[in-house]
């Protein structure tokens, strides 16, 4: 009996390493830290550049109406709001957006006035490629516009003025010529005011 505890004793205290049935030595690791390897570097990712800001294009649609006479622009001239095409001088280009206003004298004159934007070339380039029947005459310069012509045939005269994108271009049919150059010279101020304050 005392033979058999002895070997109890020894098998019990025999065996080295850790106790299979120790919750205190079970979970240990005796192999080396994962924490001990070397930690990686991080590379700093620069981050990427904001796209710069690209400005709205104007709307030449709006641009051409707000240099359109209006009815009280024109109004000390005794019209009244009528219908009409515009002139020749500055025909219809699909680039261009465009606005036009007609009015009417008392005696049966017609007075027209047409604003085109244009989106790809200035509006001076449209005036001097201009191509109008009749003669060309002279009126006074008017500040602030980059080109300025103006054509008389029979009793009707053509004047175009441009700032900018935009063409301003009045035509005055009158029982005279030198009635339709009075008029047109009358005009001329409030044209080139609504023009150089959108252009």
């Amino acid at each position: 009996m005392v033979a058999l505890a002895a070997v109890a004793l020894v098998g019990l205290t025999g065996c080295d390493g850790p106790d299979p049935n120790n919750l205190e030595t079970y979970y240990d690791d005796p192999s080396p830290s994962a924490s001990s390897a070397p930690a990686r570097t991080e590379v700093p990712v620069s981050s990427a550049k904001a796209a710069p800001v690209t400005p709205a294009a104007p709307d030449l649609g709006l641009l051409a109406e707000r240099a359109l006479l209006s009815d009280e622009d024109v109004a000390e001239e005794g019209v009244q709001r009528g219908s009409g095409a515009a002139s020749g001088c500055l025909s219809d280009d699909p680039a261009a957006a465009g606005r036009i206003a007609s009015w009417r004298y008392p005696s049966g004159s017609v007075l027209r006035h047409r604003v085109a934007a244009y989106p790809d070339q200035p509006g001076a380039d449209v005036v001097a490629k201009a191509v109008c029947t009749g003669t060309e005459v002279d009126l006074p310069a008017q500040p602030g516009v980059e080109r300025q012509r103006a054509w008389c045939e029979g009793k009707t005269c053509t004047v175009l003025l441009a700032k900018g994108t935009l063409v301003s271009g009045l035509t005055v049919s009158a029982s005279t010529e030198a009635r339709a150059i009075d008029a047109a010279k009358r005009l001329l101020p409030a044209m080139t005011a609504k023009l150089t304050a959108q252009a």
